[in-house]
Protein backbone atom coordinates (compact mmCIF):
# COMPACT_ATOMS: atom_id res chain seq x y z
CA UNK A 1 0.00 0.00 0.00
CA UNK A 2 1.05 3.60 -0.57
CA UNK A 3 0.42 6.63 1.63
CA UNK A 4 -2.36 7.64 -0.80
CA UNK A 5 -4.19 4.29 -0.39
CA UNK A 6 -7.54 4.62 1.45
CA UNK A 7 -6.50 1.77 3.75
CA UNK A 8 -3.27 3.49 4.78
CA UNK A 9 -3.19 4.51 8.46
CA UNK A 10 -1.19 7.24 10.13
CA UNK A 11 -1.15 8.96 13.48
CA UNK A 12 0.61 10.00 16.66
CA UNK A 13 1.42 7.75 19.61
CA UNK A 14 2.65 9.55 22.73
CA UNK A 15 4.75 7.64 25.26
CA UNK A 16 4.35 8.82 28.85
CA UNK A 17 5.45 7.52 32.24
CA UNK A 18 7.58 8.19 35.26
CA UNK A 19 11.30 8.92 34.75
CA UNK A 20 13.29 5.85 33.68
CA UNK A 21 10.21 3.86 32.71
CA UNK A 22 11.95 2.93 29.47
CA UNK A 23 10.34 5.26 26.93
CA UNK A 24 13.47 6.25 25.00
CA UNK A 25 14.81 2.69 25.03
CA UNK A 26 11.51 1.54 23.52
CA UNK A 27 11.77 4.18 20.80
CA UNK A 28 15.22 2.89 19.84
CA UNK A 29 14.01 -0.72 19.88
CA UNK A 30 11.11 0.14 17.59
CA UNK A 31 13.30 2.11 15.19
CA UNK A 32 15.99 -0.56 15.18
CA UNK A 33 18.71 2.00 15.80
CA UNK A 34 19.80 4.58 18.34
CA UNK A 35 17.95 7.86 17.88
CA UNK A 36 16.92 8.81 21.42
CA UNK A 37 19.46 9.01 24.25
CA UNK A 38 19.16 6.85 27.36
CA UNK A 39 20.63 6.77 30.86
CA UNK A 40 19.59 6.07 34.44
CA UNK A 41 19.52 9.79 35.25
CA UNK A 42 16.20 11.56 35.83
CA UNK A 43 15.50 14.18 33.12
CA UNK A 44 17.53 12.30 30.52
CA UNK A 45 14.85 13.16 27.96
CA UNK A 46 14.39 16.94 27.82
CA UNK A 47 12.79 17.26 24.40
CA UNK A 48 9.42 16.19 23.15
CA UNK A 49 11.07 13.89 20.65
CA UNK A 50 9.24 12.59 17.57
CA UNK A 51 10.42 9.58 15.60
CA UNK A 52 8.74 8.30 12.46
CA UNK A 53 8.26 4.65 11.53
CA UNK A 54 6.83 4.19 8.03
CA UNK A 55 5.71 0.84 6.64
CA UNK A 56 3.71 -0.13 3.56
CA UNK A 57 0.36 0.21 5.34
CA UNK A 58 0.97 2.74 8.11
CA UNK A 59 3.05 5.62 9.41
CA UNK A 60 3.57 5.66 13.16
CA UNK A 61 4.78 8.91 14.73
CA UNK A 62 6.16 8.13 18.17
CA UNK A 63 6.33 11.03 20.60
CA UNK A 64 8.87 10.40 23.37
CA UNK A 65 8.34 12.71 26.35
CA UNK A 66 10.28 13.74 29.46
CA UNK A 67 9.45 11.60 32.48
CA UNK A 68 6.64 13.08 34.57
CA UNK A 69 7.87 13.92 38.05
CA UNK A 70 7.58 16.45 40.87
CA UNK A 71 9.57 19.45 39.57
CA UNK A 72 12.22 21.17 41.68
CA UNK A 73 13.08 24.03 39.34
CA UNK A 74 11.93 25.88 36.23
CA UNK A 75 13.47 23.22 33.99
CA UNK A 76 11.45 20.49 35.69
CA UNK A 77 8.27 22.52 35.28
CA UNK A 78 8.99 23.06 31.58
CA UNK A 79 9.61 19.34 31.05
CA UNK A 80 6.35 18.37 32.75
CA UNK A 81 4.47 20.93 30.64
CA UNK A 82 6.08 19.55 27.50
CA UNK A 83 5.12 15.97 28.38
CA UNK A 84 1.50 16.87 29.15
CA UNK A 85 1.17 18.99 25.99
CA UNK A 86 2.19 15.91 24.02
CA UNK A 87 -1.07 14.24 25.09
CA UNK A 88 -3.14 16.81 23.21
CA UNK A 89 -4.58 15.74 19.87
CA UNK A 90 -2.87 12.35 19.72
CA UNK A 91 -4.36 9.09 18.51
CA UNK A 92 -2.86 6.76 21.12
CA UNK A 93 -1.47 7.43 24.60
CA UNK A 94 0.85 4.66 25.77
CA UNK A 95 1.78 4.71 29.45
CA UNK A 96 4.91 2.79 30.41
CA UNK A 97 5.12 1.18 33.84
CA UNK A 98 8.44 -0.34 34.94
CA UNK A 99 7.74 -4.00 35.73
CA UNK A 100 10.67 -4.14 38.14
CA UNK A 101 9.38 -1.39 40.45
CA UNK A 102 6.16 -1.39 42.51
CA UNK A 103 3.27 0.63 41.12
CA UNK A 104 3.16 3.76 43.27
CA UNK A 105 1.74 7.25 43.66
CA UNK A 106 3.88 8.51 40.78
CA UNK A 107 2.26 6.03 38.41
CA UNK A 108 -1.16 6.95 39.79
CA UNK A 109 -0.50 10.62 39.10
CA UNK A 110 0.61 9.93 35.52
CA UNK A 111 -2.45 7.76 34.91
CA UNK A 112 -4.67 10.54 36.29
CA UNK A 113 -3.35 12.85 33.57
CA UNK A 114 -4.82 10.45 31.00
CA UNK A 115 -8.34 10.74 32.42
CA UNK A 116 -9.34 13.57 30.09
CA UNK A 117 -7.41 12.31 27.07
CA UNK A 118 -9.70 11.15 24.29
CA UNK A 119 -7.06 9.01 22.60
CA UNK A 120 -6.91 5.23 22.84
CA UNK A 121 -4.99 4.22 25.96
CA UNK A 122 -2.43 1.43 26.06
CA UNK A 123 -0.73 0.14 29.19
CA UNK A 124 2.86 -0.94 28.55
CA UNK A 125 4.60 -3.08 31.15
CA UNK A 126 8.27 -2.46 30.37
CA UNK A 127 11.51 -4.18 31.39
CA UNK A 128 9.92 -7.63 31.69
CA UNK A 129 13.39 -9.16 31.32
CA UNK A 130 14.07 -8.01 34.89
CA UNK A 131 11.19 -9.93 36.55
CA UNK A 132 9.83 -13.47 36.74
CA UNK A 133 6.34 -14.45 35.63
CA UNK A 134 4.88 -14.22 39.14
CA UNK A 135 6.16 -10.68 39.65
CA UNK A 136 4.97 -9.67 36.19
CA UNK A 137 1.47 -11.00 36.87
CA UNK A 138 1.28 -9.05 40.14
CA UNK A 139 2.54 -5.91 38.44
CA UNK A 140 0.01 -6.25 35.64
CA UNK A 141 -2.82 -6.69 38.12
CA UNK A 142 -1.81 -3.51 39.97
CA UNK A 143 -1.19 -1.46 36.83
CA UNK A 144 -4.45 -2.39 35.10
CA UNK A 145 -6.31 -0.74 37.99
CA UNK A 146 -4.74 2.64 37.20
CA UNK A 147 -7.08 3.45 34.31
CA UNK A 148 -9.47 1.89 31.78
CA UNK A 149 -7.11 0.54 29.11
CA UNK A 150 -7.89 -0.29 25.50
CA UNK A 151 -4.96 -2.71 25.39
CA UNK A 152 -2.17 -4.06 27.59
CA UNK A 153 1.25 -5.07 26.26
CA UNK A 154 4.23 -6.47 28.19
CA UNK A 155 7.63 -6.04 26.59
CA UNK A 156 11.38 -5.79 26.94
CA UNK A 157 13.21 -3.25 24.80
CA UNK A 158 16.49 -4.96 25.67
CA UNK A 159 15.55 -8.43 24.38
CA UNK A 160 12.94 -7.29 21.87
CA UNK A 161 10.21 -9.45 23.41
CA UNK A 162 6.79 -7.88 22.88
CA UNK A 163 8.09 -4.89 20.89
CA UNK A 164 6.53 -6.05 17.62
CA UNK A 165 3.27 -6.76 19.46
CA UNK A 166 3.27 -3.18 20.76
CA UNK A 167 3.85 -1.73 17.29
CA UNK A 168 1.12 -3.91 15.77
CA UNK A 169 -1.28 -2.98 18.58
CA UNK A 170 -0.88 0.78 18.29
CA UNK A 171 -0.67 0.73 14.48
CA UNK A 172 -4.07 -0.98 14.47
CA UNK A 173 -5.48 1.92 16.50
CA UNK A 174 -4.38 4.62 14.06
CA UNK A 175 -7.03 6.31 11.93
CA UNK A 176 -7.02 6.09 8.12
CA UNK A 177 -5.13 8.98 6.60
CA UNK A 178 -2.13 10.08 4.55
CA UNK A 179 1.46 10.06 5.78
CA UNK A 180 2.40 13.15 7.78
CA UNK A 181 6.12 12.91 7.00
CA UNK A 182 8.31 11.72 4.10
CA UNK A 183 8.77 7.94 4.25
CA UNK A 184 12.57 8.23 4.63
CA UNK A 185 12.33 10.63 7.60
CA UNK A 186 13.16 9.11 11.01
CA UNK A 187 12.89 12.12 13.33
CA UNK A 188 11.62 15.69 13.20
CA UNK A 189 14.41 16.95 15.45
CA UNK A 190 17.05 19.21 13.87
CA UNK A 191 20.36 17.41 13.47
CA UNK A 192 22.04 19.91 15.81
CA UNK A 193 19.65 18.90 18.60
CA UNK A 194 20.26 15.18 18.08
CA UNK A 195 24.02 15.73 18.10
CA UNK A 196 23.86 17.83 21.28
CA UNK A 197 21.81 15.13 23.00
CA UNK A 198 24.30 12.41 22.04
CA UNK A 199 27.04 14.45 23.71
CA UNK A 200 24.91 15.04 26.80
CA UNK A 201 24.19 11.32 27.08
CA UNK A 202 27.89 10.55 27.49
CA UNK A 203 28.13 13.07 30.32
CA UNK A 204 25.07 11.58 32.03
CA UNK A 205 26.60 8.13 31.87
CA UNK A 206 30.03 9.27 33.08
CA UNK A 207 29.10 11.31 36.15
CA UNK A 208 26.87 10.17 39.01
CA UNK A 209 26.57 13.26 41.24
CA UNK A 210 24.60 16.49 40.73
CA UNK A 211 26.58 17.53 37.66
CA UNK A 212 24.37 15.80 35.02
CA UNK A 213 21.31 17.84 35.94
CA UNK A 214 23.27 21.06 35.49
CA UNK A 215 24.42 20.12 31.99
CA UNK A 216 23.17 21.75 28.83
CA UNK A 217 24.76 21.18 25.42
CA UNK A 218 24.44 23.38 22.36
CA UNK A 219 25.93 22.83 18.92
CA UNK A 220 27.41 26.08 17.65
CA UNK A 221 28.55 24.87 14.24
CA UNK A 222 27.99 21.75 12.15
CA UNK A 223 29.63 21.45 8.74
CA UNK A 224 29.94 18.52 6.32
CA UNK A 225 33.11 18.53 4.24
CA UNK A 226 32.23 16.37 1.24
CA UNK A 227 35.77 16.14 -0.14
CA UNK A 228 36.96 14.56 3.13
CA UNK A 229 33.69 12.78 4.00
CA UNK A 230 34.02 14.52 7.35
CA UNK A 231 31.52 16.25 9.62
CA UNK A 232 32.99 19.02 11.75
CA UNK A 233 31.06 19.72 14.94
CA UNK A 234 31.75 22.49 17.44
CA UNK A 235 29.68 22.22 20.63
CA UNK A 236 29.63 23.91 24.02
CA UNK A 237 28.87 22.08 27.26
CA UNK A 238 27.27 24.49 29.74
CA UNK A 239 27.34 24.00 33.52
CA UNK A 240 26.13 26.17 36.39
CA UNK A 241 29.24 26.44 38.57
CA UNK A 242 33.01 26.68 38.17
CA UNK A 243 33.46 23.52 40.25
CA UNK A 244 31.26 21.61 37.78
CA UNK A 245 33.36 22.92 34.90
CA UNK A 246 36.45 21.46 36.54
CA UNK A 247 34.77 18.07 36.95
CA UNK A 248 33.64 17.92 33.32
CA UNK A 249 37.07 18.91 31.99
CA UNK A 250 38.90 16.59 34.38
CA UNK A 251 42.58 16.42 35.23
CA UNK A 252 44.58 17.71 32.25
CA UNK A 253 41.42 17.53 30.15
CA UNK A 254 41.08 13.75 30.50
CA UNK A 255 37.34 13.70 31.24
CA UNK A 256 36.20 15.94 28.39
CA UNK A 257 38.53 14.05 26.03
CA UNK A 258 36.93 10.72 26.96
CA UNK A 259 33.43 12.19 26.55
CA UNK A 260 34.44 13.34 23.07
CA UNK A 261 35.81 9.92 22.12
CA UNK A 262 32.63 8.12 23.19
CA UNK A 263 30.30 10.68 21.60
CA UNK A 264 32.25 10.68 18.34
CA UNK A 265 31.85 6.90 17.98
CA UNK A 266 28.06 7.20 18.21
CA UNK A 267 27.95 10.25 15.97
CA UNK A 268 29.92 8.52 13.22
CA UNK A 269 27.33 5.73 13.22
CA UNK A 270 24.49 8.25 13.22
CA UNK A 271 25.91 10.44 10.44
CA UNK A 272 27.68 7.82 8.36
CA UNK A 273 30.79 9.99 8.06
CA UNK A 274 34.00 10.58 9.95
CA UNK A 275 33.49 13.15 12.71
CA UNK A 276 35.69 15.87 14.10
CA UNK A 277 34.18 16.89 17.45
CA UNK A 278 35.36 19.98 19.30
CA UNK A 279 33.96 20.34 22.84
CA UNK A 280 34.40 23.31 25.13
CA UNK A 281 32.93 23.95 28.60
CA UNK A 282 31.40 27.21 29.82
CA UNK A 283 29.64 28.34 32.98
CA UNK A 284 26.13 29.79 32.79
CA UNK A 285 25.08 30.25 36.40
CA UNK A 286 21.69 28.85 37.48
CA UNK A 287 20.45 28.42 33.92
CA UNK A 288 17.91 25.78 35.03
CA UNK A 289 16.01 28.44 36.96
CA UNK A 290 15.82 30.85 34.04
CA UNK A 291 13.02 30.12 31.54
CA UNK A 292 14.69 32.15 28.78
CA UNK A 293 17.95 30.22 29.19
CA UNK A 294 16.07 26.91 29.22
CA UNK A 295 14.49 27.75 25.88
CA UNK A 296 17.82 28.75 24.39
CA UNK A 297 18.87 25.15 24.88
CA UNK A 298 15.74 24.04 23.02
CA UNK A 299 13.97 22.62 26.06
CA UNK A 300 10.33 23.23 26.95
CA UNK A 301 7.30 24.52 25.12
CA UNK A 302 8.72 27.90 24.16
CA UNK A 303 11.68 26.41 22.33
Amino acid sequence: MEASDPDFRSGFVTLVGRPNAGKSTLVNAIMGKKIAITSNTVQTTRHRFRTVLTRDDYQLILVDTPGLHKPHDALGEELNTSALKALEDVDVAAMLVDSSKPVGTGDEWVAAQLAHVRAKKVLVLSKIDLVDSERLAAQQEAATKLAPWDAVVALSSETGAGVREFVDTVAGMLPPGPAWFPKDMETDQPLEVVVAEFVREKILRTFRDEVPHAIGVRVEELEYVKKKDLTRIYAIVYVERDSQKGIIIGKKGAAIKQIGIEARADLEQLLGTRVYLDLSVKVKKNWRRDASQIRRFGYGEGA
